[in-house]
């Protein structure tokens, strides 16, 4: 394997972009703790809370453990795809980059929809669903088992990228989805809300609320939304978190305890149809009518998925 695609792999914008990370949530919480100070806080925002805090900032650390043997795994996988597979090798140059950008921010929103829609894949991205305030810290806590990724990357090398830029690219995604995160900055001109995720988009993505549910998956741009029919504007402020609350800062718990109620409900389960919808279904199927099962006294609209479902949305 050629040693400078390993390198251009592990040189990601992510890593460069952690020190500019932490200054802004360390200006973000600063103007939070100054407007409490002087009992100016806006209305419906919520902050930081430290302990919450700590968990998501915990949580971005080993994600990061985890990009890196992501990455190695999948390194091999691209590059022998890229050498070996792909019909052509496109050249480097500003079309190339553009092009992938594009391409990237279309599979991203593939994937980050995949993974509400399809319960396996939600037991994964829950994770990063699970605090209910909405800062730039919140925008740190990542899941540890990226696995679905590499599913919705395999055609970048067969489309002649070179594996070295599939990552930088989707670095540099990452990167700009985490300004995103934050309660501070309003609506945009309206151009840029049109064409652009913006915070006012992704406080819509993180909101529990019913007409909230499973809208504006997109990365850098909000487009796929508005042409794939999954787009919501932001019409009041959220309720953030997941529908059923975890009500823990246990890691483990956040990050794998979704795959244990997958597997209980795959043992209980009786037939081949049952344990497959409980795996491949949407979070909250049950094998009655394909539909959540709401506990007596339970809202609709706090259960992952239910109400989308039962709407008939997704």
């Amino acid at each position: 394997m050629d040693l400078a695609a390993v390198w251009h792999a592990i040189e990601n914008p992510i890593l460069f972009a952690l020190p500019v990370f932490a200054a802004c949530i360390a200006v973000e919480a600063a103007f939070y703790a100054w407007d409490a100070r002087n009992d100016r806080a806006a209305a419906g925002e919520r902050g930081y809370l430290p302990v919450d805090t700590r968990t998501s900032l915990s949580m971005g650390a080993g994600a990061l453990v985890a990009m890196v043997f992501f990455k190695t795994i999948t390194l091999v996988l691209f590059v022998w795809l890229w050498q070996e597979v792909a019909p052509w090798h496109l050249p480097v140059t500003w079309w190339s980059w553009a092009l992938l950008l594009l391409v990237t921010d279309f599979t991203w929103y593939c994937n980050h929809r995949f993974s509400h829609v399809v319960r396996i894949g939600w037991a994964a991205h829950q994770a990063h669903h699970s605090s209910e305030y909405f800062n730039l810290g919140t925008a740190l806590r990542q899941k540890w088992n990226p696995w679905s990724e590499a599913i919705f990357w395999l055609p970048l090398p067969l489309l002649g990228f070179e594996p070295w830029m599939i990552y930088v690219v989707f670095g540099a995604n990452l990167v700009y989805q985490f300004f995103s995160h934050t309660e501070r900055i309003g609506r945009l001109w309206a151009p840029i809300e049109y064409v652009f995720n913006t915070p006012s988009h992704h406080r819509v993505h993180h909101g529990s609320d019913d007409i909230y549910l499973d809208r504006n998956y997109g990365g850098i741009l909000i487009i796929w939304d508005r042409i794939f029919g999954t787009f919501q504007p932001e019409v009041f402020t959220p309720r953030y978190g997941l529908t059923s609350p975890v009500g823990t800062y246990n890691l483990l718990e956040l990050e794998y305890g979704e795959y244990r109620n997958i597997w209980r409900d795959v043992r209980a389960a009786r037939g081949l149809r049952a344990r497959l919808g409980y795996v491949f279904g949407p979070p909250g199927w049950n094998p009655v009518d394909g539909r959540p099962v709401l506990p007596a006294n339970d809202d609709p609209a706090r259960r992952p998925m239910a109400a989308a479902v039962t709407a008939g949305r997704e």
